[in-house]
């Protein structure tokens, strides 16, 4: 006869057992109909950045390609790592996503301590898009070409203002490079996110800024920016007539800036899946495209899988280890 003892422990074996498999057949069944109720891009700046433009394109033909809600949330601070931070630990079932940017690989050099690791604790689903970086100033400076741009900065040093998305971003960055490239001393004013900083660029609170172009080129059109170069190696189609900062005297000048869909670590692979599988599918419908065209975003390569992602993330966080180092940038 079995005792109490072994009866009970049997029953807490059989118990386990069966809320194991039922667990293994609550995910497969969530797997299989992935996503079966609202899904949340978290932004880590603020809105009307290019990160959170590409990322509500995107929202908007992930919702239309899953029949499910996909929606865009602004977790500010920190150049990303709030929002970098919030997903990591967020529940990995493909409910909370991160739209990452070239600033979280800046990041991990950056700052002495970071509650996550890029690499590490999101998982690469695929690349969104990239953007070169454009300088503009407010119409009231008075320079009109990169080159009265240095001759400027030399005759004011320190008066010159160059705003950014926060320290570490691409955008900071870029002004950073600049400086050292030419010697100049320009006083680099960091802010929340793209959106505040153009705001003030526009009212004339600072003079300059490395924007990412999708944020930037509207103002530029509309007569309210003036734009003086852009930080990729060749000019652009959607601003022919802007010159690149290569050919206005620095030769050795690139920036590109760049953002992808994350996910916490160990999201099930069948999900990331799902996503990447969408995501490139959205990435060639004409529509999207074409606002890509008209708003300065530059579609992925074809080889967009979450590997290829993988490995694109983890050798730009060696590229700009060595920025950050050479420049002796610290945040904290």
């Amino acid at each position: 006869m079995m005792t109490f003892t072994r009866c009970a422990r049997a029953l807490t074996a059989y118990a386990l057992a069966a809320a194991t498999t039922l667990g293994a057949l609550g995910t497969a069944r969530a797997q299989g109909d992935y996503p079966n109720h609202p899904v949340t891009l978290v932004v880590g700046y603020a809105a009307g950045g290019a990160t959170d433009i590409v990322a509500r394109l995107l929202a908007k033909s992930l919702s239309q390609a899953f029949g499910q809600t996909f929606l865009v949330e602004n977790r500010t601070g920190a150049n990303s790592n709030i929002g970098a931070e919030a997903v990591a630990r967020a529940t990995p079932d493909g409910y909370t996503l991160y739209v990452g940017s070239i600033a979280n690989t800046i990041n991990m050099t950056l700052y002495s301590k970071l509650n996550y690791d890029v690499n590490k604790d999101l998982a690469p689903i695929g690349m969104m898009a990239s953007v070169p970086n454009i300088l503009v100033v407010n119409p009231k400076v008075p320079v009109h070409d990169v080159k009265e741009y240095i001759a400027y900065a030399k005759a004011h040093p320190g008066k010159l203002t160059c705003a950014s998305s926060g320290s570490g971003s691409s955008i900071h960055l870029s002004c950073e490079l600049f400086k050292m490239q030419t010697g100049t001393d320009i006083l680099h004013v960091p802010y929340r996110g793209s959106g505040p900083a153009v705001a003030d660029l526009l009212g004339g609170q600072v003079d300059s800024m490395f924007d990412n172009m999708p944020s930037s080129l509207p103002h530029v059109r509309a007569g309210k920016l003036r734009a003086l170069g852009v930080t990729s190696r060749q000019r652009v189609g959607f601003a022919p007539d802007v010159p690149t900062l290569a050919e206005s005297g620095l030769p050795d000048f690139s920036v590109e800036s760049w953002f992808g869909l994350m996910a916490p670590a160990r999201t099930p692979p069948a999900v990331i899946e799902r996503l990447n599988a969408a995501l490139n599918k959205a990435l060639k419908d004409p529509e999207l495209r074409a606002t890509y065209e008209k708003s300065g975003f530059v579609p992925p390569a074809d080889d967009n899988s979450p590997k290829a992602f993988g490995a694109f993330v983890a050798a730009e966080t060696v590229k700009w280890a060595k920025v950050v180092k050479t420049a002796d940038l610290k945040a904290e």
